[in-house]
């Protein structure tokens, strides 16, 4: 029962308790693919029973991380599929302060996603947050939970993702000349440029957006919209009879 809640392993090399971190960013992974999927499922059809079940998994996968990270069921999935990689060990008190901050955001999700429904922005914005940790986690080895460990202990983190820890100089091949610059900030440009139109010039036809923007709308706008959509109703019926 005590190496149950002894967290982390001690692995021969590392002054701290270490976990993997080829399985961590599977795991996330995972979980991001799970997330993409059940966000889409509700945005474009409006069915939030995939979410239900997904938040459920999320959060009960978060509470055994945070307790021992050897039984959580997408890092055991992790496992599997880079079982046969060289392990990369990081620091476990880093990554369960880490998991523990994703289990926070866990918390708030499950109650208004699973045991009382409440459509509102704040829960859509959760979400999203919680997916672009999960994507910088598993596609670019980044842990945000990791750096505010290291701003609010007094003992800093080592071994960390990457060797992020540990301050270094930078080889050639991690910068930026002058051209390449350019092309990152003209690519950033045009992601801002093209999201700004897609959402505001593009017409509305996703469950998601419609809520959301009948949600942004004043009462004088709403009532409106209902007014229109009476009368749009009412001529058709009209026509309808007028055929007879």
């Amino acid at each position: 029962m005590k190496d149950f809640f002894t967290y982390g392993e001690v692995v021969p090399g590392y002054d701290v308790r270490v976990v993997n971190e080829r399985e961590a960013r599977a795991g996330a992974g995972i979980l991001f693919a799970l997330g993409m999927l059940s966000l889409m499922n509700a945005v474009m059809l409006g069915h939030v029973i995939v979410t239900k079940f997904f938040i459920t998994f999320f959060t009960i996968d978060f509470i055994i991380r945070v307790i021992n990270p050897n039984y959580s069921p997408s890092l055991l999935l992790g496992r599997f599929f880079v079982r046969n990689q060289t392990p990369e060990y990081v620091g476990a008190a880093q990554k369960r302060f880490a998991w523990g901050l994703g289990l926070i955001l866990a918390i708030p999700m499950f109650y208004m996603l699973v045991i009382h429904f409440v459509p509102n922005p704040v829960k859509v914005l959760i979400c999203v947050i919680c997916l672009l940790l999960l994507l910088s986690e598993s596609a670019f080895s980044i842990c945000f939970g990791c750096m505010i460990y290291n701003l609010i202990k007094k003992e800093k983190a080592t071994h960390c993702p990457g060797g992020a820890c540990e301050i270094k100089q930078k080889d050639p091949v991690q910068t930026f000349n002058p051209a390449q610059k350019a092309i990152v900030l003209m690519v950033t440009g045009l992601l801002i440029v093209g999201t700004y139109v897609y959402a505001t010039k593009v017409e509305s036809k996703t469950f998601l957006v419609k809520k959301v923007s009948s949600m942004l709308m004043s009462d004088t706008q709403r009532n409106a919209l209902k007014e229109e959509k009476l009368k749009k109703e009412a001529d058709a019926f009209f026509d309808e009879e007028d055929d007879f």
